[in-house]
């Protein structure tokens, strides 16, 4: 299953490791992990931004950062994309191998897997959320199983460091607890929660998180703490998997199961409301799911001739179970050797996503400048230039918070107040997509000129020095009446310089993450 998923999902289109860089927050993390191995110390205080320098900053995901940092310094990015690569193979086959550890039929375990892997296929990206994929599947496997708990503690420490997805198997725990109550269960449970405290920045770690995720700034703005949009082929999978784990929840419960059921009905909530669970439900519900059909598939076999077709394929599943069980070593030399077979590596972020091509042109002119930017290119800055260029707003919502955040959002939507934004945060230069309302709006204004334009990105620069914003000159100044509390959140059209008051559809456009 491991090769098989690489092969699929990396091998079959030109493009398949590049797919992985589509967001520019691995950027980031790069050079987040470059600043821990060269200084020697964890980062504290943003070291990326002009708009907040040198601010209290948690780079909650330092064990990731150093480790995606280190593979680039060997590899480059094709060592970053290989090693990203064979986690997303290592979760989909986890979740088989739990699937068929606690019971599935190999085949029905496998047909729901496959569902998974294409319904989670939004969350593919080279990115420290990764590491929740794969963990999650294996420590809710040893937890369901009930044998050597003793391995999640070290796990937690370890998962802590990496990403902050190890809250979600910490509430699966908890489930578990209240569905199986027990002191041995507890007693872990407390452990677990405690190791998490083994990291840089202790409990505090912990109020970051609980503030980032209660923020309800956060949830308007970032696309990926939003419903998810039933309107593509990966959400169509979630959401047949999403109506077999209500029924299977159902089951469930009626067997008694409690602590399964409330793993389903709890993510499921979950996956509706932020469309950045998804991943974390479909991983939970498979087994359940699988385990749940196959005991309704042994029930229909009792009434097949030995010889019928069901019963052809029941004896195929009984023959790959022990395989599916199984990870051999073979799927690791697969990865070391397609590190040495040539393909089509990537060298650079995505051409069609990042603006490349004017960044190689205009690189002396973007070191020098205070520049706005769309935050997934702040990332990609970062990654080329870091420490020489300073960013205004890039992909890290949690730490620039509601005041940078909607400054950010006006200006690329072209509200009532652009100009006094950019006045006011003295920008000299100013790289965006084509399609941001701003960009119709600095064309025709004077004071700033186009001095480069492709599909991909146009690059403005200042023709005359910023207006000092004042008390008295409401112009050059935030409208008092542009409150972001008082602003629509419908999408906002291309308008005139003063035309709307309206609040835009969010520009942060994070990929999805756990």
């Amino acid at each position: 299953m491991f090769i098989a998923v690489l092969g699929w999902l990396f091998l079959s289109s030109p493009d398949g490791w590049s797919r992985l860089l589509l967001d520019g927050d691995t950027g980031w993390h790069i050079r987040t992990g470059d600043f821990i191995l060269d200084h020697r110390q964890i980062p504290y205080r943003d070291i990326f931004s002009f708009s907040k320098p040198g601010e209290p900053w948690f780079a909650w995901e330092w064990g990731a950062d150093v480790l995606f940092a280190t593979l680039v310094r060997l590899a480059g990015l094709k060592g970053l994309v290989l090693f990203c690569g064979a986690l997303i193979a290592l979760y989909v086959t986890f979740v088989l191998r739990w699937s068929v550890g606690v019971g599935a039929n190999a085949l029905i375990a496998l047909a729901l897997t496959l569902l998974a892997m294409g319904a989670s296929t939004v969350h593919y990206l080279a990115r420290p959320h990764l590491f929740t994929l794969m963990l999650l599947p294996l420590a809710l496997y040893l937890l369901e199983r009930g044998r050597h708990l003793w391995v999640l503690v070290p796990l937690m420490v370890l998962w802590t460091n990496l990403h902050g997805g190890f809250a979600g198997f910490l509430a699966c725990f908890g489930l578990w607890v209240l569905g199986h109550p027990s002191f041995r269960l507890a007693f872990w449970f407390s452990l677990c929660s405690l190791s998490t405290l083994i990291n840089p920045y202790g409990y505090h770690l912990h109020q970051h998180m609980w503030s980032y995720l209660q923020s309800d700034w956060i949830r308007e703005v970032v696309l990926e703490f939003r419903s998810p949009s039933f309107r593509t082929e990966n959400i169509f999978q979630y959401e047949f998997l999403l109506v077999l784990g209500l029924m299977a929840a159902a089951s469930c419960l009626t067997r008694r199961r409690y602590g399964h059921c409330l793993w389903i009905l709890f993510w499921a909530h979950q996956s509706l409301s932020s469309a950045r669970h998804i991943t974390i439900y479909v991983s939970v519900a498979v087994p359940v799911i699988a385990v749940e059909l196959t005991a309704l598939w042994d029930r229909f076999l009792q009434s097949q001739l030995s010889t019928s077709t069901p019963m052809i394929l029941n004896r195929i599943a009984a023959d790959l179970a022990p395989q599916f069980r199984r990870i051999s070593v073979i799927a690791f030399a697969a990865v070391a050797l397609l590190g040495i077979i040539p393909q089509q590596w990537p060298s650079d972020f995505p051409k069609f996503r990042f603006p490349v091509a004017a960044v190689d042109r205009y690189s002396d002119r973007i070191r020098s400048a205070r520049l706005l930017t769309m935050d997934q290119w702040a990332d990609y800055l970062i990654y080329r230039f870091h420490p020489s260029v300073k960013v205004f707003f890039d992909g890290r919502s949690d730490f620039y918070g509601q005041t940078i955040g909607d400054d950010y959002i006006r200006v690329s939507a072209g509200h009532a107040s652009w100009r006094s934004i950019l006045d006011r945060h003295q920008f000299n230069l100013i790289l965006i997509p084509p399609d941001w309302a701003l960009a119709s709006l600095l064309k025709l204004d004077p004071a700033w000129s186009l001095i480069s334009e492709d599909s991909t990105a146009l690059l403005f620069t200042r023709l005359s020095p910023p207006r000092i914003a004042s008390a008295e000159n409401p112009s050059s100044s935030l409208m008092k009446s542009s409150n972001p509390a008082e602003l629509s959140k419908g999408a906002l059209t291309n308008m005139a310089p003063e035309a709307s008051n309206a609040r835009p559809e969010s520009p942060l456009s994070k990929a999805e993450r756990l």
